[in-house]
């Protein structure tokens, strides 16, 4: 009775070494304590106590804080396959914690928990088998327990109660001053949603006074949806239950494992943080004697990782699933219809949502239709498995998903596979047709292993297979082998005929400028651009400049051909996007903004359907409006870039880091500081690149995206008071582009927000010393250097000096400048002119600030202003503005950053909110809508209406001002 059913057998060596991995030690006690009833089997006291845990536990402080602030609500569900450490997680916090119920012991930062004022909670092991009359009596025993001895408002029976026995029972735990915590283990194993009834009645009629710490798998017979809905639900899944970098390290030296941070960090991505296989793993290292190089080969195929998954993971699922899962293995990410074409079936999206539900073998994106993934290691092993089908079936599966890719707008994969699986002509024709949607414009595609190259004789009848290599090769961040490609297409190309020989020129050109990007040579970008456009007689909307010399470059590996034909409109059209978006991304590597230029290009994209161009100009023609205040632009193109087709599936990251990075910069001129930190963190990909194998231009290219997020850091450590932080942070950023003489427009924004800095520390003499440079050689632009100059002999008292240096934000060549730049300026006009008593002509240019920063919702430069700017529009308001709610709402703004503060519970809050209501109470300060704060959040909408009225419950408001001036008053936002 006491065995450990197969289903969780720990695997040799010592399975539970640290909290965290797997199941418990078998550390249980086999002793029985009696039944009520003589005729049915004792009860075993293991299943009533939480495991032993061993000396080397791993605490994991955030996870036992999560499960302390979650057990002071209703229902807190930690859930997840085998092997994340559930069960060794709720052991881990029942004995630490103490069973305070979020309100007696204390987790602190160190991982130490202080000693518990309360009585630990309940604990029930469940088994298969349970049915109901089995399983109450262990909930009998186990609330007796943790009722105490006291317990006398109401019998709990050893069998399935009545219901008049429950609601006694639910009227007693009502009537109870302090609640009962109740943990169930693998509740999962119960298959008769009818045996948990009476528990499911105790929630809905014990007033919050039964609560319940639940540990399963999947499908969970508890009523989880209605719990959802009101708000009565904490989760715990797979990803937070994985682990981090710092944890992985942990674990690691608890091991007596030592690995650099690179190597930590890829094991932890390679096993997705999964506890278990990370638990493998540090076994497994002990024994190496180069870690590192392990770390790199580690995969799902090795032995105990497999054998596990096959045990543990997939024994479970349903053969027909296990076959989805195995023919889908081909794709990285898959959605309904890629895996109907795989499998040849019609509902596939069923079960992909199955095994991404209850049994949690895969992720999915909330894009609409969704996008799944597999775990690594269980990709790595069902790849294996899809290894062994006959090569000719394999290669059939490769036609599949080359055909369904090319069709549906993600070429470069559907020229992976039908390369792959030898099937040339298809290869060719994909190339062909799509190969301005081929160039390589993530690095995170960079990598993947190159398919086995073409016969020579299948290159010789057909040249243009080898330049589909040659692409498929850059698209992976390839040049070498790209190249090797692109010469052999270039010697076999006499045997073309001669109608097909402007096609290949431009093709060759084409591969040419992929290849010149991806080395960083940008003379021969421009070079290739401007021959590409040539041969082609295509008016470039994105050509060179007038008076680049195109000979400047490398030489053309194929001689232009003189007076070819003109294409169709449409292939115009694909020339200009193709070359124009090489050109913009060039200029945006130099430290340009070149917005004109993406703007060109995405038109013409658009213009040729070409959804992969149209969204890398979109995005960045998303943030360079947002550089120059067109916030409404900017916010516009950044959603529909997120919106389009090739953003789902975890694709084209670096595109909708972009996307995200605009967002933050709207955001920040909004003066919308939760926003601004959440999008800068989902645009990782463009500020935090690391390098890859493309060479130094993929790294560059990232660059301007890096200075503008410092920019928006640096503002937000200056409003929480870290002014030396943000000046450190602009300070690096200014010296990382200082040998880019084409990024001065870059330089000055972030010298005029670094002087700012050192204004507000009150170092006005450094302000003065940083902005004299650029005025004194006269290098445009000037506009924000001496606006920010202006600021600087204002804060010293200087109004004369700083007239004297202002621009004129009125004249016609300001309407160049950018918003926030012009609007400054405007402000300290007025102030001027208030000081020296000019109250009319104040008023008439704050009146004019106003009509120009109004349409595009900018308000940073009001409220994070210095106070005489706060005087201003008090006054503004006083005397008569068409502006009214605006100005009245910036003065309300204007104290309020100085009040801001860590977020911290309220004094006087009954029930605190949970961290992800504290970040959507933040949101709901904002103008977004329901809809809208899901989309930011990736949640579902359902998801973020449950959380606002339980933030409405627990704040006694019945609105959303109502629960925001509340919070306030509560010091929470």
């Amino acid at each position: 009775m006491n065995g450990r059913p197969p289903g969780n057998r720990p695997p040799t060596g010592g399975w539970n070494a640290s909290v965290g991995v797997g199941r418990m030690p078998e550390q249980r006690s086999g002793a029985r304590v009696g039944a009520a009833d003589g005729a049915r089997p004792p009860l075993l006291a293991s299943r009533l106590h939480p495991p032993a845990l061993p000396d080397s536990v791993l605490a994991r402080p955030r996870l036992l804080r999560r499960l302390d602030v979650g057990s002071a609500g209703p229902v807190t569900l930690v859930s997840a396959p085998a092997g994340w450490g559930k069960s060794t997680l709720l052991a881990a916090w029942t004995r630490l914690v103490g069973g305070s119920a979020g309100e007696g012991a204390e987790v602190r930062p160190d991982g130490s928990v202080a000693e518990a004022a309360r009585p630990g909670p309940a604990w029930v092991s469940v088994e298969t088998g349970d049915d109901g009359d089995r399983l109450w009596s262990y909930l009998a025993a186990a609330l007796r327990a943790g009722t105490g001895p006291g317990w006398d408002s109401a019998p709990l029976p050893d069998r399935r109660p009545r219901p008049d026995q429950l609601e006694l029972l639910a009227a007693g735990l009502a009537a109870r001053e302090e609640p009962v915590l109740l943990v169930l283990d693998d509740l999962h194993r119960v298959t008769d949603p009818a045996a948990l009834t009476g528990l499911d009645f105790l929630l809905r009629h014990a007033e919050q006074r039964l609560r319940l710490v639940v540990g399963a798998r999947a499908g969970l017979p508890l009523a989880v949806h209605r719990l959802r809905l009101a708000g009565e639900l904490t989760e715990i899944g797979p990803d937070d239950l994985a682990f981090t970098d710092d944890e992985v390290a942990d674990l690691l030296t608890a091991h007596g494992v030592a690995l650099t941070g690179a190597a930590v960090h890829r094991l932890r991505e390679r096993t997705g943080g999964w506890p278990a296989a990370l638990r493998f793993a540090a076994l497994a290292l002990r024994r190496q004697p180069d870690p590192s190089r392990w770390v790199e080969q580690f995969g799902g195929d090795q032995p105990d990782v497999a054998g596990y998954l096959h045990e543990e993971v997939l024994a479970a699922v349903e053969p027909a699933a296990r076959e989805l899962l195995r023919r889908t293995a081909l794709a990285e990410t898959v959605c309904a219809d890629l895996a109907d074409a795989l499998t040849g079936g019609s509902d596939a999206g069923r079960t992909l949502a199955d095994l991404a539900g209850d049994g949690g073998l895969l992720r999915r994106d909330e894009s609409r239709p969704p996008w799944y993934r597999c775990h690594p290691l269980l990709a790595d092993l069902l790849r294996a498995e899809l290894a062994r089908l006959p090569a000719d079936e394999l290669r059939e599966l490769h036609l599949r998903a080359a055909g369904w890719y090319a069709d549906n707008g993600r070429p470069a994969e559907g020229l992976r596979h039908a390369l792959t699986g030898g099937h040339w002509d298809r290869a060719t024709e994909i190339f062909v047709a799509q190969w301005p949607e081929l160039a390589p414009y993530d690095p995170a595609d960079f990598g993947v292993p190159a398919p086995a190259p073409p016969p020579a004789e299948a290159v010789r009848r057909d040249p243009e297979l080898a330049l589909a290599c040659a692409a498929e090769r850059a698209h992976a961040g390839d040049p070498p082998a790209a190249t090797a490609h692109l010469h052999a297409a270039v010697a076999a190309a006499n045997t073309l005929p001669a109608q097909r020989r402007d096609r290949f020129l431009r093709l060759t050109t084409a591969v040419e400028l992929t290849l010149a990007r991806l080395t960083g040579d940008h003379a021969e970008v421009r070079a290739a651009a401007a021959r590409l456009i040539r041969a082609h007689g295509a008016a470039p909307a994105g050509a060179p400049t007038t008076g680049s010399d195109p000979a400047a470059g490398a030489a053309p590996l194929v001689s232009p051909v003189a007076g070819g034909p003109r294409g169709s409109a449409t292939e115009d059209a694909e020339l200009r996007a193709f070359a124009g978006t090489a050109l913009g991304l060039v200029e945006l590597a130099e430290g340009q903004l070149p917005s004109a230029r993406f703007a060109r290009a995405l038109g013409a994209a658009r213009e040729a359907g070409r959804l992969r161009t149209e969204l890398v100009c979109a995005s960045r023609s998303a943030l360079l409006n947002a550089v120059q205040g067109r916030l409404r632009a900017a916010e516009a193109s950044a959603r529909a870039a997120l919106a389009m087709p090739p953003c789902h599936g975890w694709a084209c990251r670096l595109d909708c880091a972009y996307a995200h990075l605009a967002l933050a910069v709207v955001a920040l001129h909004r003066d919308q500081p939760e926003e601004t930190a959440g999008n800068l963190a989902l645009a990782g990909a463009a500020t935090g690149q690391p390098e890859t194998s493309a060479g130094a231009g993929t790294a560059a290219a990232e660059t301007t995206a890096t200075a503008l997020a410092a920019l928006c850091r640096a503002q937000l450590l200056h409003d929480r008071g870290e002014v030396a932080a943000g000046h450190r942070l602009l300070a690096e950023a200014r010296h990382r582009i200082a040998d880019r003489p084409a990024a001065l427009e870059l330089a000055h924004q972030l010298l005029a927000a670094e002087a700012d800095l050192l204004g507000a520390r009150g170092d006005l003499e450094a302000a003065r010393e940083l902005l004299a440079a650029p005025l004194r050689d006269q290098v445009e632009p000037l506009a924000p250097v001496a606006v920010a100059l202006a600021r600087v002999e204002l804060r010293a008292g200087d109004p004369r000096a700083a007239a004297r240096v202002l621009p004129d934000w009125s004249a016609p060549e300001a309407a160049r400048w950018p918003l926030p730049v012009r609007l400054d300026a405007g402000l300290l006009d007025a102030v001027l002119a208030r000081q020296g008593g000019d109250e009319r002509r104040a008023g008439r240019t704050v009146e004019q600030v106003l009509d120009l920063a109004g349409p595009e919702g900018v308000r940073r430069v009001f409220t994070r202003a210095d106070p005489a700017v706060r005087d201003l529009l008090a006054a503004h308001l006083d005397t008569g503005t068409a502006h009214w709610s605006m100005v009245s709402d910036l003065v309300r703004g204007a104290d309020e950053p100085a009040e801001r503060g860590p977020v911290e519970p309220g004094p006087t809050l009954e029930e605190p909110l949970t961290e992800r209501e504290l970040t959507i109470l933040r949101y709901l300060q904002s103008i977004l809508s329901n809809v809208e704060i899901a989309s930011e959040l990736s949640l579902s909408v359902n998801t973020v209406k449950t959380h606002v009225r339980n933030i409405y419950r627990k704040l006694d408001a019945t609105r959303r001002r109502e629960a925001v001036r509340r919070a306030r008053e509560l010091r929470l936002i």
